[in-house]
């Protein structure tokens, strides 16, 4: 595994610059999905990857097209709770200099799976079924921060659902999600690591 902290720097390009004149800009921890009440739970889903240790850096080869190899960790958990249905599985950037955290991933995952292998979030298969994130993107984008803004913050979060996502969600809907989730997450749990282009 390459480290993704090291350093990159090249020529002051104008997409460094502007990175650079933003590094204050970040959506932050407190407009996080996870904040949503429909995705409250007191009870925790164990979520880990052998990719990287919690709060470390993403290797490059799981890094957005045109950084890395924009391959799907592999991911594991375990606590899930008798009665789940099924699994939402949303991939976030903390530190986008939007208004809200940037949602790279969102997917719908069935309940019997412990797990996910490395590159099984790129295309839908078996006991996965994609929503469309941010910009309408469907399937697994990783990391891809602005170079020169500093190091980015990734979650991925993990929610077990007492009943499946209905089939005819709208598409590109966050609020028509959270609104089925709401009163239905058994329990949650998330994994966080970082990356950062110099």
């Amino acid at each position: 595994m390459g480290s993704s902290e090291t350093s990159n720097a090249g020529p002051v390009t104008p997409g460094r610059l502007i990175g650079r004149l933003l590094r204050g800009v970040r959506a932050g921890e407190r407009r996080s999905v996870a904040r949503h009440p429909a995705l409250q739970s007191s009870e925790t889903v164990v979520l880990d990857s052998p990719a990287f240790a919690p709060g470390s850096p993403i290797p490059t080869r799981h890094a957005g097209e045109g950084v890395g190899d924009n391959l799907s960790p592999a991911l594991a958990w375990s606590h899930v709770p008798a009665g789940t249905r099924q699994l939402l599985l949303i991939f976030e950037d903390l530190d986008v200099p939007l208004r809200k955290p940037l949602l790279h991933t969102v997917a719908l995952l069935d309940a019997a799976l412990p797990g996910l292998s490395e590159g099984q979030l790129n295309k839908p298969g078996e006991g996965v079924r994609f929503l469309p994130a941010a910009f309408g993107r469907t399937g697994y984008a990783g990391p891809r921060p602005i170079p020169g803004h500093g190091t980015h913050t990734y979650r991925f979060l993990l929610y077990a659902l007492d009943r499946p996502i209905a089939d005819d969600l709208p598409t590109a809907s966050v609020e028509a999600l959270l609104a089925q989730a709401s009163g239905h997450v058994l329990a949650a749990g998330q994994l966080a690591g970082t990356y950062r282009r110099d």
